[in-house]
């Protein structure tokens, strides 16, 4: 399927005005957010629309083919900003240890074959009966100077995104921005950053400190917008908002991380049962939309 970015409504997202760094409001669609476009289907809206990013998932592009996807979105005139995802490197068994670093190669190769530089990296939780989080960190640690020196052979950055402390037991042992940040600073700059995420970093209050960090260091690998609203669903994990339904301000991140010398594309990731209810182009289209309305 050949798809051309002419019949594009809009051929581009304009920078946010007055943003210190530049060109960190191009705008890209996590694929999670439309889930329910095939990927011929999301390549078709986002030309039609104008989007021209992508963050890719790593079951759809396994199902669709890596060769096809790269040939799909390369045709669309589509950027893949980063591929989701590999991690879940806290396991103390030796038999899952190795299992989940041969995931992590695989996803390594994934994200070269698909032509994006950024891997996301959801770190694990606490394996069953286990109650040391220091030791999981480390664990992580130990995973990252294996895959590291891998996915830069490969042209590919390993990004570790925090998430919110509600997900430590279970889903990620690294809360904070400070956290992934320490662990990303025990290796080369080039293998390893960090995921800014306004859904999981807008509470805390030394994150833009962090942020500052993470752009000294060139360690910003991604910049993902959802919305924080309560009251939170069952299980939690499906609880991102759209953009402007919360609490989160996305003008003050974007300026931010401009600030600190991101300018990369800024990636809109939500997990949402009813958006994912609805007419997939339609509700890329409101996305958008708010994505202009909330962030430019």
């Amino acid at each position: 399927m050949t798809v051309s970015s002419e019949s594009s409504e809009s051929s581009e997202f304009p920078d946010s005005p007055g943003s210190p760094g530049g060109g960190t409001a191009r705008f890209s669609i996590n694929q999670e957010t439309v889930r329910q476009l095939s990927l011929p289907e999301l390549a078709e809206a986002c030309a039609s629309l104008g989007v021209g990013g992508v963050g890719l998932w790593r079951a759809p592009v396994q199902k669709y083919g890596v060769e096809a996807t790269a040939r799909l979105v390369r045709d669309a005139g589509l950027t893949v900003t980063s591929l989701c995802r590999g991690g879940f490197l806290t396991a103390a068994d030796p038999a899952a240890r190795r299992a989940a670093l041969d995931d992590n190669r695989a996803a390594v190769d994934e994200a070269a074959g698909v032509g994006t530089d950024t891997l996301v990296l959801v770190s694990g939780g606490l394996p069953d009966g286990d109650r040391d989080l220091y030791g999981a960190r480390e664990r992580i640690a130990d995973a990252l100077a294996e895959l590291a020196p891998y996915a830069a052979e490969r042209g590919v950055r390993l990004a570790i995104e925090p998430l919110h402390p509600m997900f430590a037991s279970d889903r990620c042992v690294v809360s904070t921005l400070g956290q992934a940040l320490d662990l990303a600073e025990r290796f080369p700059a080039e293998q390893v950053g960090v995921v800014v995420d306004t859904y999981h970093i807008w509470w805390d209050d030394r994150a833009p400190a962090q942020i500052d960090r993470a752009g000294e260091g060139g360690r910003i690998a991604a910049f993902q917008l959802a919305d924080w609203c309560t009251p939170l669903p069952a299980g939690v994990l499906l609880g991102r908002g759209q953009l402007g339904d919360g609490s989160i301000d996305f003008r003050f991140w974007r300026d931010r991380v401009a600030a600190a010398g991101y300018t990369g594309w800024t990636e809109v990731e939500i997990f949402n049962e009813a958006l994912w209810d609805r007419d997939g182009r339609e509700a890329l289209a409101e996305t958008a939309e708010r994505f202009r309305a909330h962030v430019l």
